[in-house]
């Protein structure tokens, strides 16, 4: 990859030049931004072994935007001018918070951007293609999505309403960060239209169709209080919590001899 052919430079032009190999897409990128799912892989890429002679924890803050590119471009200065965004815990079934109905957004203010930014971190380290605030314990409609091939086209939808329903209707096979390791088939609308707040707190609407339209709907289920194992019948639905279960209370015994270790 391009950080690992540039050992001799600092650790943020080592980012950066993965995030623009070559100085002209540099160049380009300082103008325009990076999308949130690249700097999400640039992390990830960071994570897993690049060893530039700084701080791993730098990788943290390596954000998407302009004003950062612009600023490494310009002064290879980035790190002070950029935000760090959290990894989130994600509530795992059948842990009852999942069932709290969301509240609208009040605001989006400052705490709701920085809610936004944590739930797309969380969301791409986890590999998902959506995150509604409910899984991350915040009872709030917020939801995040992307699912571009490239990982690179993030939405925002605060306080989101269906507000066009198609009457056909798709089963598609459905998975959860809630649930992992879970798929099954769900019924869904095959096109929806749904208004939203942006980030910026303006109303925006669009049209979706295909595995965007069946995101939305099931992420919207998570701010109702429904995970997408209830539709499914209760033999399959027992089944399923039987596993979580146990498959928490191993991993939390696994946790407990590690730190028993020390």
């Amino acid at each position: 990859s391009a950080t690992r052919r540039c050992s001799a430079v600092t650790g943020n032009w080592l980012v950066w030049a993965e995030a623009a190999p070559s100085v002209s897409r540099l160049r380009q990128a300082a103008r325009t931004g990076i999308g949130a799912g690249r700097a999400a892989g640039i992390r990830r890429s960071l994570r897993r072994g690049c060893r530039f002679g700084e701080n791993p924890g730098d990788s943290a803050r390596i954000q998407p935007g302009r004003a950062a590119l612009a600023s490494a471009y310009n002064t290879s200065a980035v790190a002070g001018n950029l935000q760090v965004m959290a990894q989130l815990p994600i509530l795992r079934y059948p842990d009852p918070r999942l069932h709290t109905v969301a509240k609208p957004v009040a605001e989006v203010d400052a705490r709701i951007r920085q809610l936004v930014d944590d739930m797309l971190e969380t969301m791409y380290a986890a590999d998902g293609v959506g995150l509604a605030a409910t899984q991350v314990d915040v009872h709030e409609r917020v939801i995040v999505i992307d699912t571009s091939q490239d990982r690179d086209t993030p939405r925002v939808l605060i306080n989101p309403e269906l507000v066009k329903l198609s009457e056909q209707m798709v089963d598609g096979e459905e998975g959860c960060l809630s649930v992992p390791q879970i798929y099954d088939k769900v019924p869904r609308h095959a096109e929806v239209t749904v208004r939203a707040l942006n980030r910026d707190g303006e109303v925006f609407e669009f049209d979706a169709d295909g595995l965007l339209a069946v995101c939305v709907q099931h992420e919207m289920d998570h701010l109702m209080g429904k995970v997408f194992v209830e539709y499914l019948s209760p033999l399959k639905r027992d089944r399923i919590k039987t596993k979580m279960v146990k498959k928490t209370r191993e991993e939390e015994a696994e946790a407990k001899k590690r730190n028993q270790r020390f």
